[in-house]
């Protein structure tokens, strides 16, 4: 019997290949999945890509997450900065009617 795995974890892994540049081989190898297997799962990602298959939501590859995490973090700053700019123009407005 063979080992199953999730759909999620089946994108990842592909993701690392299509996306990331790595080898089927050495993710194959380095993940432990049999390289028919992560072969198979490879080309169906390609087809459905390509339009031929219904598209499903998938999980963020290392670099897309850092590259996401980093866009939050600079939109986080941003509105920590705009917050500060209204707290104080409010303190200056309710400060004059009184």
């Amino acid at each position: 019997m063979g080992r199953s795995y999730t759909s999620e974890y089946k994108a990842y892994v592909v993701k690392l290949v299509l996306e990331e540049g790595r080898r089927v081989t050495e993710v194959s190898r380095d993940l432990e999945i049999p390289y028919g297997t992560l072969n198979k799962w490879v080309d169906h990602e390609r087809k459905k890509r390509a339009g031929l298959l219904a598209e499903e939501e998938v999980p963020l590859t290392p670099s897309e997450y850092k590259k996401k995490m980093a866009a939050f973090e600079k939109e986080m700053k941003n509105i920590k900065e705009e917050n500060e700019i209204l707290k104080k123009a409010m303190h200056i407005f309710t400060k004059n009617r009184e």
